[in-house]
């Protein structure tokens, strides 16, 4: 058994022998960024300022040799060798360091589907460069030049390899970005976002069970944290709880019941505020929450949606007991603007 520290925070995780740095991390809940989990693609390439490690079979476009005379290695291959190994990761209370937002990177709309009655569903793939992000960040999408002002939507799934992003894009009656997408842009179009901004990310390292709430197109983050959790063997319990006004308004149910079927413990629940049907809870979040958890002190908690139905979350939730510092909140505003993190919490271009 090693001890993997992480500076500046200090903090450390045990990594059980055999086991490579990533999967040491995982296991202790952070989240360090990777890809290919092979040597191959330097996703999760990381600064090592102490102890000794095998570096294992890595391809040298991943890693130099210049970056390894500088102390970096592939956290995916590399297993440690002495009783510490210290590395250089996250800030100083131990948060993940945030990609750098990139302006204008050129995607191809690859498919465009209606998937409930007022959203559509975007899937993009990069021309270029994917770009980076963390589970529940978000991207603005928009065509200046024609007069589309670039709003901002959240990528509804985790990273993947091949750089694809998923978007729900609602339709505002008033709103030119939205109904652009609705009605003018097409299959095999190429657009141009910017992104990925913001810190809805939460905390990776916390080890409670997760309740995620969402209204609307407030599901599209929540989806995606959930997947990269699931995705990473989250061991304790993950419920979401879906608040729709109708029937007609829910989406991505297949979606969810696949992962209560694959994942244990995962579950998932749709409530309707404005129907009474059966399969489906009736009400409003702070109507339900409390009949299905009377507590909620040790639960950290997820809430995405418009900016009214996350006050009322966090209101309900803390009524329940739970904590400050486990509530993380993410309220859609109309007319939202990018929001760059400090430049302490930025990974170096």
């Amino acid at each position: 058994m090693a001890r993997i520290i992480m500076q500046p925070s200090g903090k450390s995780v045990d990594c059980a022998y055999g086991d490579t740095v990533l999967m040491g991390l995982e296991k202790a809940g952070y989240a360090l960024p990777n890809n290919c989990r092979a040597g191959a693609c330097g996703e999760c390439k990381v600064k090592v300022t102490g102890g000794q490690f095998d570096q294992g079979m890595v391809l040298d476009m991943a890693l130099t040799q210049e970056e390894r005379k500088q102390g970096y290695g592939l956290m995916c291959m590399a297993k440690p060798i002495s009783e510490e190994l210290t590395i250089e990761w996250g800030t100083t209370d131990a948060q993940p360091k945030l990609f750098p937002p990139r302006e204008d990177a050129l995607f191809v709309v690859t498919e465009k589907r209606p998937i409930a009655q007022r959203v559509v569903e975007l899937r993009l793939r990069p021309v270029g460069q994917p770009i980076r992000y963390w589970p529940g960040q978000y991207v603005t999408i928009g065509n200046s030049r024609a007069g589309i002002p670039p709003r901002a939507y959240s990528i509804s799934n985790a990273p993947r390899p091949d750089g694809e992003l998923v978007f729900q894009v609602a339709r505002d009656e008033g709103g030119v970005t939205s109904n652009w997408v609705h009605d003018q842009l097409n299959i095999g179009e190429s657009i141009k976002i910017s992104g990925a901004y913001g810190t809805f990310i939460g905390d990776p390292s916390v080890d409670t069970p997760v309740l995620c709430l969402a209204a609307g197109t407030g599901l599209a983050p929540i989806l995606a944290l959930a997947e990269a959790a699931l995705r990473r063997g989250y061991k304790k319990p993950v419920t979401m709880l879906f608040s729709a006004r109708t029937k007609d308004d829910v989406y991505s149910q297949g979606l969810m019941a696949w992962w209560r079927t694959k994942h244990r413990n995962f579950d998932y629940k749709v409530t309707l505020t404005r129907e009474n049907l059966e399969g489906y809870l009736a009400g409003r979040v702070d109507v339900v929450l409390p009949q299905l958890f009377p507590d909620l002190s040790k639960h950290t908690i997820f809430a995405a949606g418009s900016p009214e139905f996350v006050d009322t979350c966090r209101a309900t939730v803390k009524q329940l007991g739970a904590k400050d510092e486990l509530i993380h909140t993410e309220g859609f505003f109309a007319q939202q603007q990018p929001v760059v993190a400090n430049a302490d919490r930025l990974l170096p271009l």
